[in-house]
């Protein structure tokens, strides 16, 4: 059992391999018989073990992409259809922490989703009406409707779950070279040992040639390496096209680094809290963190984790709202204390504040708006934070001098 084990599926490598076996235990080289087994059978059991971690990125996947849609019929009625029965144009609703099917069009006024399983951005995208929306993107605490602009089969995340099957089934120019070199390989391993045993007149000459060559890396190295390379690869959340990309890198000489996420620490934190022009000192910026921490417990929107973590951070404590609303995902409002905050988007909270001028506070960067008693207070400055490594990891990247 322990040899057919080993063997695997019968080839030249595993012909000479065989041999090797057969000719140590005529010779009464039993020891020697047993570790080529041993080696062997654990290559084999070791690349079954890779593949299966290959697989189950894969399977990983296959489960997360939706199986059926929510698609309007006559009358607005909703009916539940199979993915691969959306054609385009259909009219679908994606429920909260829902996946979205197929590559659609936004139909509601605004959405926010989650696009990190495609893009890697781990910010979500605010979307408006008529915006685009990837297949596989998360949507968040507010139902969407939308519209299918591409058929599953078409869809982006159907050809990334596309891309990764074909990886997992490639070979790679090593791989492929070592199988095109094993019948030559053997041929020659064979007469090398014929010609040894013929010029000594012993036996054990045959055996020891054909253990010493027996293909062990051939068989094992090659492709338990790149199963494993891929594996870890997709647990990353790096996608390889095939085996030959992870055999190329030397040859590489321009790499290009996606910002959010890869070099930075893809969630947002606190940078600074900015007062607005004309602010008296009231509420101070610490009182306006607190504030707009208290609101933001009540709140399902990404950011508003961040600005609670903050608050506490700083040793400040956080007020319980004696009410609290959060109209779709633009703000939040609520009655803390004697005032009331609204907290959320520029659009949202100059409704009740007058018109905000972003830029004087921002420069551009991602900002929380804050208004308390119907005058705009301040806003909080986010950031996404560099990774501790990420500067000594450009460093250390191999330049080449023009």
């Amino acid at each position: 059992m322990l040899v057919l084990l080993a063997l695997g599926q019968p080839g030249p490598a595993q012909l000479l391999a065989v041999t090797a076996i057969v000719s140590t235990i005529v010779v009464g080289e039993y020891i020697a018989a047993l570790i080529v087994v041993l080696v062997l059978a654990g290559g084999s059991a070791l690349e079954k073990y890779a593949s299966g971690r290959a697989t189950a990125e894969l399977n990983d996947l296959l489960d997360r992409a939706p199986q059926t849609a929510h698609r309007e019929a006559d009358g607005g009625n909703l009916e539940d259809i199979a993915v691969a029965d959306v054609v385009a144009g259909d009219v679908l609703l994606v429920r909260p922490a829902e996946v979205v099917p197929v590559d659609v069009r936004l139909l509601s006024a605004s959405g926010s989703f989650d696009e990190s399983a495609i893009t890697g951005e781990s910010l979500p995208a605010e979307v408006v009406e008529g915006g685009l929306v990837l297949s596989g993107s998360l949507n968040g605490p507010v139902a969407a409707r939308i519209s299918a602009t591409l058929g599953a089969s078409d869809s982006q995340y159907s050809r990334i779950v596309a891309l990764v099957e074909e990886a997992s089934t490639s070979r790679a120019p090593v791989v492929r070279m070592a199988d095109s070199c094993a019948v030559p390989f053997t041929l020659l391993a064979l007469m090398l040992a014929d010609v040894d045993w013929l010029r000594s007149g012993e036996a054990m000459r045959f055996a020891e040639v054909l253990v010493v060559a027996t293909p062990c890396p051939l068989l094992i190295v090659a492709p338990v390496a790149f199963l494993g390379g891929m594996s870890r690869s997709a647990r990353n959340g790096v996608i390889v096209k095939n085996d030959g990309t992870l055999d190329s890198p030397s040859r590489v000489k321009t790499v290009v680094f996606d910002k959010t996420g890869t070099l930075t620490q893809g969630h947002p934190t606190l940078e600074n809290v900015t007062l607005a022009p004309g602010n008296t000192g009231s509420p101070n910026a610490e009182q306006l963190l607190v504030l707009a921490g208290s609101a933001e417990q009540y709140s399902a929107h990404f950011l508003a984790s961040s600005v609670v973590t903050a608050t506490l951070a700083r040793g400040l404590e956080i007020d319980r709202p004696s009410d609290a609303a959060e109209p779709a995902t633009d703000a939040v409002l609520a009655d803390i204390g004697e005032h009331a905050v609204v907290v959320g988007k520029r659009s949202f909270v100059s409704r009740s504040t007058g018109p905000i001028h972003e830029e004087e506070l921002s420069g551009g960067r991602l900002t929380i708006h804050v208004g308390v008693d119907s005058r705009y207070a301040g806003a909080l400055i986010m950031s996404d934070p560099l990774r501790e490594n990420a500067v000594e990891t450009l460093a250390s990247l191999p330049t080449k001098s023009r």
